[in-house]
């Protein structure tokens, strides 16, 4: 079940691993959360979807490349984001756990 809000998924961040029962997104974005980098980028570079690219966009503006992050940022159909970290990851959580 995802969690109910952006509070309910940061609790979560306590756990040795995310459910099991979520989608692959949130699992990603769970690793993305936790800073385990590669974990998160295992699984969102094999989502194709927009909303693996757009996990993936944030994870290469993470790593500092931010040509490769613009090009799936562009796949996600999403703007470049100047935001913080975890206000990326905020909306990023609800924007897909209502649409999802």
């Amino acid at each position: 079940m995802i969690p109910s809000n952006f509070d309910a998924f940061k609790t979560t961040l306590n756990n040795r691993k995310p459910a099991m029962d979520w989608p692959l997104w949130l699992k990603s974005l769970w690793y993305a959360a936790k800073q385990e980098w590669d974990a998160s980028h295992d699984i969102a570079q094999d989502l194709d979807t927009t909303e693996g690219s757009w996990i993936h966009a944030h994870l290469h503006r993470v790593e500092g490349d931010k040509f490769n992050a613009q090009y799936w940022y562009s796949q996600a159909r999403k703007p470049y984001c100047d935001d913080s970290i975890e206000n990326e990851i905020r909306q990023i959580f609800e924007d897909l756990s209502t649409t999802s």
